[in-house]
């Protein structure tokens, strides 16, 4: 049972059991004690990983989504009852829907049909109607915000990130915020957001729900973006009279995409099974060559090796314990030279995409330097969780401890954070742990304060070859069992922020022929997928004598584990 399970807060809601997962928390299923109902209450997880000044920015956009939600009079809207602080940290108490979201539904059934999508986006355009009637913009429009309720209803929720017009106290210019996937183009190139911001996202919602797939997610992130601005989704196959509804929603520029009051008749129609009268208005040209509009074969970094297709596309998918695991456990790692050969054998090759610098380029241009570099930021910061999947079974990562001597920042005392230049931040023992890249090409960064005997791996692919962290992880076991003494203390699957994730933990005895720190060692490793797909492994290993100080460490490293360095 979850150590939160039975919890009362605020002296009238039973935590019962969790219904949810997102990038910014968890959402339970509780009981109203004084009204003697049942309700769905919004925890925010994150505040556990972030700075004081940043619990205080999180407390206030808690508040805002719940002004936001509570501007919106319409049945479509899910109703937000309370807001409340427990155990430092902001909950959101909200109606509860017994059922699940668009997103889970697509993952379930591989997708929806044409009427039934329309009728779930008539639904979703009457709530954007009453938003944007309030004063509110959404901003976070997609499958996994879309409640899909047993008795037939449609809901929006998450108004996380919304934006209330004359309320600039939360959010800053040039700030993007939202799932990339669902960006609009005017969003990723650093405009102002409007009511078609929505719109278009909502397309590309429908889009996902009649293929299966996101219409532009690609191999990473900055390519999601750039085909979001540059490219053409691949037609669609499946989405009948719903098509030229969904080409009219995913118009480029803002100015040629339906209102709110076009669209919804267009939608209605195509809920009714008939091609709407009017759509056709809205559809571009398509052009063969030149500049025209690309076909599924012309796009770069189509879907079919993105993201939605996952890892797995080729490889062994040996990776960062190639290095960090104990063939050469603690031998003084170098900046250049290659990886340490799979124990009893040559390390295996692994086809790698290359990294697209005039992408950059063309980003900064895209967006502007400094909301380019908020962007990304942002991005990395959030690539712990999306609504719209459930998480396996497993340990969340603990809360950090709260004690009485601490450095600043709230970390134990002598320890140091940590700026990294692969982009990620992370608490060290000491300001005597030395950074060593042990492989540039997998962006495998070491630190050690003694040379090696003692270390923390961090580890980061952009593209990779399995499914899950927790595959990787027992494919790289079978590989070990042929070290001296090898002994798996625990591999399972788990949840690291809010992201489904496998901890791996082991011993062996190193040999003098392959390290200077021969004799008993023992290593823990998580490794965790970020809802873009880039694939984090945190190791550490010590000698065995040493494990109970380095155990503890490593609880400390995984608390202040930050993917953006901010």
């Amino acid at each position: 049972m979850n150590q939160m399970q039975g919890q009362l807060l605020a002296g009238r809601y039973r935590l019962a059991d969790s219904i949810g997962r997102g990038g910014m928390g968890r959402v339970w299923r509780a009981h109203d004690e004084v009204l003697n109902r049942t309700v769905a209450i919004k925890e925010l997880t994150a505040a556990l990983y972030v700075s004081e000044s940043d619990q205080s920015v999180l407390l206030a956009r808690t508040r805002a989504e719940a002004r936001a939600a509570a501007r919106i009079n319409h049945s479509a809207v899910v109703t937000v009852h309370d807001v409340l602080e427990h155990d430092g940290r902001p909950w959101i108490v909200m109606e509860l829907v017994e059922g699940r979201s668009l997103a889970d539904e697509v993952k379930e059934e591989g997708r929806v049909e044409p009427a039934e999508a329309a009728r779930i986006g008539l639904w979703v355009l009457r709530a954007l109607r009453a938003a944007h009637t309030a004063g509110v913009l959404h901003r976070d429009v997609k499958p996994g915000n879309v409640l899909l309720g047993r008795d037939g209803r449609v809901l929006l929720t998450d108004f996380g990130i919304a934006q209330i017009e004359g309320d600039t106290t939360i959010t800053r210019t040039g700030e993007v915020v939202g799932s990339v996937d669902y960006l609009a183009p005017e969003r990723v190139r650093g405009h102002d957001p409007g009511p078609a911001s929505d719109l278009w996202a909502l397309g590309a919602t429908l889009y996902t729900a009649v293929e299966g797939l996101s219409p532009f997610r690609r191999t990473s992130p900055l390519t999601t973006m750039q085909a979001v601005v540059d490219e053409e989704p691949r037609e669609t196959e499946y989405a009948g009279p719903l098509a030229p509804v969904i080409t009219a929603l995913l118009r480029k520029d803002p100015a040629h995409r339906p209102d709110a009051t076009a669209a919804e008749q267009l939608l209605a129609e195509a809920a009714e099974g008939r091609t709407p009268r009017d759509a056709q208005m809205y559809v571009p040209t398509r052009t063969v060559g030149g500049h025209g509009l690309p076909g599924p074969e012309a796009v770069s970094g189509s879907t079919a090796t993105g993201l939605a297709a996952g890892p797995g596309h080729g490889g062994t998918g040996a990776t960062h314990v190639q290095s960090a695991t104990p063939h050469h456990p603690t031998a003084v790692p170098t900046a250049v030279g290659p990886a340490h050969a799979v124990p009893g054998g040559t390390a295996p090759t692994r086809r790698r995409r290359l990294r697209n610098l005039a992408l950059v380029v063309v980003l900064a241009v895209l967006v502007g330097g400094g909301t380019a570099l908020a962007l990304l930021k942002w991005d990395a910061r959030r690539g712990q969780g999306d609504g719209s999947a459930a998480h396996r079974s497993g340990a969340t990562t603990p809360a950090p401890s709260r004690t009485a001597k601490t450095a600043p920042g709230g970390l134990p005392a002598g320890w140091v954070r940590k700026k990294d230049p692969y982009g990620f931040s992370v608490a060290l023992p000491g300001a005597d742990w030395k950074r060593v890249v042990s492989d540039p090409a997998l962006r495998q960064v070491d630190y050690t304060p003694d040379g090696g005997e003692h270390f923390i791996r961090i580890a980061i692919d952009d593209s990779p070859d399995f499914p899950s962290a927790h595959d990787h992880q027992r494919d790289l076991a079978d590989q070990l069992h042929r070290l001296v003494d090898y002994r798996q203390v625990n591999l399972a699957e788990n949840t690291f922020r809010d992201r489904p994730g496998s901890r791996w933990e082991y011993t062996w005895t190193a040999l003098a022929k392959d390290t200077a720190f021969p004799g008993p060692r023992h290593a823990v490793e998580e490794t965790y997928f970020s809802r873009e797909g880039v694939e984090y492994a945190i190791y550490m290993s010590s000698p065995a004598a040493d494990w109970p100080r380095t155990e503890k460490q490593f609880k400390t490293v995984l608390q202040s584990w930050r993917p953006g360095a901010d």
